[in-house]
């Protein structure tokens, strides 16, 4: 007897609320077993991996590549073959990915436990016996068509159609699903507007997302696929004619703001990483008041000190960059001045000061920037250090940084140097009260012990949240990071 079970989208970071499904790493048919990679899925922090909660066969893959998913929405099925229940309750733990708990078991997912691998079978109506419900179509709940993300993909091959009443429409919809066998589209809906006669455009989910990313309203377009289909051929045959008056006049409406593709331009989706910076971005930059100060700084004996420990057996296989050393100046001068490793706390109305600096390090990505950061960085010796940042940035841009390695950061250091460039005004990571630009070292003439020398020279840039740091406070704790780079062996003065 099947005992189908549906998998939901989990969080897998700290309040997130969709995903992107990059793959498929299994399909309709396959055997799985528990914590068995099901798919990759991108999310507002970085691409991970949800492992399987249960052991059975796929009969549902509710999604394709490419389809961003909400939090909480099913997106896969699963048969256990009537071999019992879901894997058992972990016990309690971090829930980490990849995480070994006290019974030698690998936990899940962040936020995921055993509360959410509950059977998703309906209630028994009118007094069905189970043994009917397992042979009989149900009838789903009317679907909510209104949501931007709308379930796909294949179904099992057996899964059977009951027709539903829809908007005074009649369609087929698989069991125990809420997709249909016909072509994967979804049934045509009744207008919002008037609650009848007017249908929704037949398009795949692709299609009418493709279509919304570049403006076409699909109720204008004639589809030419079977059954009146839309296709993507259709969307840039609609988008290469004269605009319709309804695009006309939404144009005349705002002023002509609306803009149309025109030949070679190119739109991107904003989502994933991106759309989760640009929103943390704006976040931060209209909610800390930020100062930005500047500092340049003669680091020729830094640079000459990173030769010689690059030369020691202990430092053999470690990079020595000069963001090394940037990074214990950072974790030194901090731990003078510890107001600057705080947040701001508006709902409790407090300053917090943190005990561990989880030192931030942005990173470019082919997915865009994300800033990990070392757990109680302070606590590591530099060598320690060293790996700690080789480990965090070949993560970052191999897209494997897992969630929990974004949140909880306290200071930021943005490495711009890496790109020729001399500095910038950062924004502050939200959450923060401080960031540091480092620029390129370049070797310019420069006053020392009363000559010109060419000198190997750096700019410091550093942002901070001025509701916790004032100028003072600033300006002595980017002086100390300055001091402790020019002269690496004020170290032991602190």
């Amino acid at each position: 007897m099947a005992d189908l079970r549906q998998f939901k989208l989990p969080d897998v970071g700290e309040g997130l609320t969709e995903g992107e499904i990059l793959s498929w790493l299994v399909a309709v048919g396959d055997t799985v077993t528990v914590n068995q990679p099901l798919c990759e899925v991108e999310t507002a922090k970085a691409a991970v991996e949800l492992p399987s909660p249960f052991a059975g066969t796929v009969t549902e893959l509710l999604y394709e590549p490419g389809t961003t998913v909400d939090v909480g929405a099913p997106i896969i099925t699963i048969d256990l073959g009537g071999e019992g229940p879901p894997a058992a309750a972990e016990p309690a733990g971090s829930g980490l990915i990849g995480e070994t708990n006290a019974n030698g078991r690998t936990a899940v997912l962040v936020g995921y436990g055993p509360k959410s691998t509950e059977a998703t079978r309906r209630p028994r109506r009118n007094g069905t016996s189970a043994a009917a419900r397992a042979t009989a179509p149900q009838v789903l709940p009317e679907a909510d068509h209104s949501r931007a993300h709308l379930p796909l993909l294949a179904t099992a091959p057996d899964a059977t159609v009951k027709p539903v009443r829809h908007g005074g429409l009649e369609t087929g919809r698989a069991a125990e699903a809420h997709v249909s066998t016909e072509d994967t589209l979804p049934a045509p809906t009744a207008s919002p507007v008037s609650g009848r006669g007017a249908l929704r455009p037949l398009a795949k989910p692709p299609v009418r997302k493709y279509a919304k990313d570049l403006g076409v309203d699909l109720s204008t377009v004639t589809g030419s696929g079977p059954g009146g289909v839309i296709t993507r051929a259709d969307v840039d045959a609609a988008l290469a004619a004269p605009a319709s008056a309804e695009r006309a006049l939404a144009r005349e409406s705002t002023g002509g703001l609306a803009r149309e593709s025109a030949v070679g331009d190119q739109r991107i989706p904003i989502k994933g990483v991106r759309k989760h910076t640009a929103a943390a971005m704006v976040a931060s930059a209209f909610t800390a008041p930020h100062v930005t100060e500047f500092l340049t700084v003669d680091v020729t004996r830094v640079m000459k000190l990173r030769e010689r420990l690059a030369a020691r057996p202990e430092f053999a296989g470690v990079k020595v960059s000069p963001l090394l050393f940037v990074a214990k100046a950072v974790l030194l001068a901090a731990q003078r001045h510890p107001m600057v490793n705080s947040s701001w706390d508006e709902a409790a109305q407090e300053i917090v000061v943190h005990g561990a600096v989880n030192l931030g390090i942005a990173a470019a990505t082919p997915r865009g920037l994300v800033v990990p950061n070392v757990k109680d960085a302070g606590r590591l010796s530099l060598i320690e250090l060293a790996g700690a940042l080789a480990e965090l940035t070949a993560t970052a841009r191999a897209g494997k940084t897992p969630p929990a390695a974004m949140s909880g950061g306290t200071i930021t250091i943005t490495n711009v140097g890496v790109f020729g460039v001399d500095t910038g005004t950062p924004i502050l990571n939200p959450g923060e009260s401080a960031i540091l630009a480092f620029g390129a070292v370049r070797e310019m003439p420069w006053v020392h012990k009363g000559r010109i020398r060419v000198r190997q020279v750096t700019q410091l840039a550093l942002s901070f949240d001025h509701r916790i740091i004032d100028g003072e406070l600033g300006s002595r704790f980017l002086a100390d990071v300055g001091a402790l780079l020019h002269d690496p062996g004020t170290a032991l003065a602190f």
